[in-house]
């Protein structure tokens, strides 16, 4: 047998070489696009995911806009849970001729919705929220038909109910406005 003698081997530096770099990549499922659009750089940030995708773009003023629903829940709840009759004869002008508790009941409910409110303020999360939104709306929903139907039966509009009754419409239509912004998608960049 005779002997050959083989050329020394090469090693190849893949790092070196841009074909075989971008086969690896190719096969790893690296630096293409996704379904989303995002363009992810390695095995391990397409496995988490990018967490720009999650943060939360919010519409300008929804923090303002839920601390001062925050604060006027609060104010409201205290002064329900304080001055009930005093509350009752602003808004109907009339005196109360029922026992307070209905009121006191009524403020310890806005204190309860307060601090969920009080939660959104201080939360990233855009599902939080967007419950909080939500919430704040469904209480100015109700309570504008509410007192509709309370001033309807008793048949007189003060001007105090009327005023109540623009300014938690005017509640609920900018609360409306924030919720659905919050809502919706992002166009990618």
């Amino acid at each position: 047998m005779s002997n050959k003698l083989h050329p020394p081997l090469m090693k190849k530096h893949s790092q070196t070489d841009l074909v075989s770099r971008l086969k690896t990549r190719k096969i790893l499922g690296v630096g293409g696009e996704d379904d989303d659009g995002e363009v992810h750089r390695s095995k391990i940030s397409q496995m988490l995911g990018n967490e720009i995708k999650y943060t939360v773009r919010e519409p300008f003023g929804i923090r303002l806009w839920i601390l001062i629903s925050a604060v006027t829940f609060s104010v409201m709840a205290l002064v329900a849970l304080v001055f009930p009759n005093q509350l009752y004869e602003v808004v109907f002008e009339e005196e109360l001729s029922t026992t307070n508790i209905s009121i006191r009941l009524y403020g310890g409910a806005l204190l309860s919705l307060s601090l969920v409110i009080w939660n959104g303020v201080y939360t990233t999360e855009k599902v939080i929220i967007q419950w909080t939104l939500l919430t704040e709306a469904c209480y100015f929903a109700i309570q504008f038909l509410v007192t509709f139907i309370t001033l309807a039966e008793l048949g007189v509009m003060p001007n105090t109910a009327v005023l109540l009754l623009l300014s938690r419409l005017l509640f609920l239509v900018v609360t409306l406005a924030y919720y659905y912004h919050l809502g919706r998608r992002n166009k990618k960049m």
